[in-house]
């Protein structure tokens, strides 16, 4: 049975009164086969999300084929054109915005002009917001194009989360053992002076704690329990030298150490003198 083609498209009942983010317009079309719109030019931003059918993205000399799932955004003052499918043509709605602020979110949502294109595969979020966004032009009224922008960035936060998902997997399947390590790093960097373990922090980033040391001294030559051991003691070493008013059970503390006993066993460890004679030797500097 062939599919009736259909078109709505509804606007922003309120005026761009401010020029950071505002909707322009939305709207849905069931295309007919081969339907094709282009080459052409806009002066606004047009984000596409296909529910249904496929067809075919043309820009910046590349042409992407696309299907349920994908969407893909058109940025101003490039030429582009789009076709749907002979065989399964598209449904798909669509978005226009503009403002100060359009280009960046575009491009934190991966969304920027060299790659035009996110595939959200099964996300059933990303069409009924599409969806909200027809509906609130529909029921009209002041509040629509605060509704409107609320959607809008809500849409942008989910092509990012779908692009830094991808981009994971990619990373995963590429080697798993880098980005896990910069998460180590960056949570010992700033948990150091906390009472943390590896255990924990393996159970926060939702790792077991073999597995997590394992990668993490691959990437690095060293245990985590090792790079937060020599962390906290550098640390120290910074604070003996420039801040002469703590006492050395305060340094301690400050970097994680509850035992000053066993701090000073190893800031020598790794100094060659206690925490002391190195703040006298600062001294005679």
């Amino acid at each position: 049975m062939a599919l009736r083609p259909t078109y709505t498209v509804l606007s922003n009942p309120v005026p761009n009164e401010h020029g950071d983010l505002y909707v322009l317009f939305a709207g849905e079309s069931q295309t007919k086969p081969g339907h094709l719109i282009g080459p052409k030019v806009s002066d606004f931003y047009l984000m596409h999300h296909v529910l249904s059918g496929s067809g075919a993205y043309a820009c910046a000399g590349q042409r992407h084929e696309l299907r349920a799932g994908h969407t893909f955004l058109i940025h101003p003052d490039q030429l582009v054109s789009y076709e749907s499918s002979e065989d399964d043509p598209w449904r798909y709605r669509w978005i226009a915005f503009e403002g100060g602020t359009a280009a960046a979110l575009a491009a934190d949502a991966g969304l920027d002009p060299a790659s035009p294109v996110i595939d959200t595969g099964r996300n059933p979020r990303i069409p009924v917001l599409y969806h909200q966004m027809l509906r609130n032009f529909r029921q009209g009224g002041r509040p629509a194009h605060l509704r409107a922008t609320g959607y809008l960035q809500l849409l942008f936060a989910e092509y990012a989360s779908a692009l830094t998902a991808s981009d994971a997997d990619s990373q995963q399947r590429g080697d798993e053992g880098e980005a896990l390590t910069q998460q180590v790093l960056r949570y010992l960097s700033t948990q150091f002076a906390e009472p943390v373990s590896i255990e924990n922090m393996a159970d926060t980033l939702g790792y077991n704690r073999a597995y997590l040391s394992r990668l993490f001294k691959r990437q690095t030559g060293i245990t985590p329990v090792t790079f937060l051991l020599k962390l906290r003691i550098d640390k120290a070493h910074l604070l003996l030298r420039e801040r002469q008013e703590l006492t050395i059970e305060q340094i301690a503390a400050s970097v994680g150490f509850q035992d000053p006993l066993y701090f000073s066993k190893q800031f020598r460890r790794f100094y060659g003198q206690s925490p002391t004679a190195y703040r006298e030797a600062m001294k005679a500097l």
